[in-house]
């Protein structure tokens, strides 16, 4: 049995990766254990999940995560990681380094980086090796409480419909080593190399999803239910749906834009769930094929909506949804954050602000980090 806690319904954490790089080379920096040092003399309270947002280690020694408190609205999430960001600044200046959040780093080697020393990280680098030892990538996973059990599964097959404007909104790693790859998220491909990342199946029962978890267990899989790393998933011990589909984002404003699109979507299928009206999930094809489409062409995708093969441009289809959230945003307290979704909309995503630095460079990638960094602050 995997028990439910109890979550207020459509409360929301975030947790923001964010890749340490060397001032002058603008290389991937391997410090992360330097700057806990750093922050256990200098900011101590970044280091404790007692309140507000905290620091924490990753799964690769150039990678902090900023994770925020339970909060009720996007508004809140961004001050608390606005305020973290400001500060961990502090303690990186001295040490010659900076941040960023993105996808991938442009030009750094992912031969180079090491792991993180923790038996659960080289435990996944044993088993996956080539494809484990590669996964030089950042992300922005968004928790979203909901208040029962029964609502868990089909608030995940709503949200996974959503899959591709998700992706699509936040794509920001075009390069790789250098190299254009012609993707806009090149790290979603990435990812789903390991075991049981990727698409989440569809479940119609909470008993089917436990004993799907049971298998993976029992065949070794698996050691608990927190490394079946699905892209959407539930996350029981928390009682939240956790949305893990997103590229990194270069801003808070970024970031908050779309916890607040994730956070309405979610409350959403939740009173859809309460108004008895069924949420029917895409055809597994359809979802695998979304994700490719949005990973390679971004905000330009065409997208399958429905099981009848509807297919609009994404961009279009995300201005209408955003007309049908507006009254739920309203009742969040998040309409300003939601509205920004628009934006991202109008001046594109990170992959193409990315693209367009390069060019503007003469294709010096060094220039990309640096407008990375820079958006960070902002």
């Amino acid at each position: 049995m995997i028990p439910f806690s109890d979550s207020a319904q459509s409360t929301i954490g975030v947790e923001w990766e964010l890749a340490l790089v060397d001032r002058e080379t603008r290389e991937l920096a391997s410090r992360a254990q330097e700057v806990f040092t750093a922050l256990e003399q200098d900011a101590p309270h970044l280091l404790s999940t007692d309140s507000g947002a905290h620091i924490t280690g990753e799964f690769l020694d150039n990678t902090v995560e900023l994770v925020t408190g339970v909060c009720r609205t996007a508004e809140e999430t961004k001050d608390q990681l606005r305020a973290a960001a400001d500060d961990l600044e502090k303690v990186l200046e001295p040490l010659g380094l900076a941040y960023f959040s993105a996808g991938t780093h442009p030009f750094s080697q992912w031969s180079e980086q090491p792991v993180a020393n923790k038996d659960r990280y080289q435990k996944i680098i044993e088993r996956t090796q080539y494809w484990g030892r590669q996964m030089v990538i950042y992300g922005v996973h968004v928790h979203v409480g909901v208040d029962s059990r029964s609502k868990v599964l089909p608030v995940l097959n709503g949200l996974s419909n959503y899959y591709p404007h998700l992706l699509a909104l936040s794509a920001s790693s075009p390069y790789w080593e250098g190299t254009d790859t012609g993707f806009a998220s090149h790290r979603s491909q990435m990812f789903q190399q390991l075991p049981t990342a990727g698409l989440p199946f569809t479940f119609e029962r909470w008993e089917d999803y436990e004993a799907y978890i049971d298998d993976l267990i029992k065949t070794g899989v698996i050691d608990d239910p927190s490394e079946n790393r699905w892209d959407l998933r539930p996350v029981a011990h928390f009682g939240t749906v956790e949305m893990r589909v997103c590229d990194g984002l270069a801003s808070t404003n970024d970031v908050a834009a779309i916890t607040a699109f994730t956070q309405c979507l979610a409350e959403h299928f939740s009173r859809e769930v309460e108004a008895g009206r069924c949420i029917e999930p895409l055809h597994p094809w359809h979802m695998q094929e979304n994700k490719w489409r949005a990973a390679r062409y971004g905000t330009d995708a065409i997208i399958i909506t429905d099981n009848d093969c509807s297919e609009p441009l994404v961009t279009d289809h995300l201005r209408e949804i955003l007309n049908v959230l507006e009254p739920i945003a309203a009742d969040l307290g998040c309409s300003t954050e939601l509205a920004d979704i628009e934006r991202i909309i109008d001046l594109g995503p990170g992959y193409q602000r990315q693209r367009r630095v390069a060019e503007k460079n003469q294709g010096d990638l060094r220039a990309v980090v640096d407008d990375l960094i820079a958006l960070g602050r902002s």
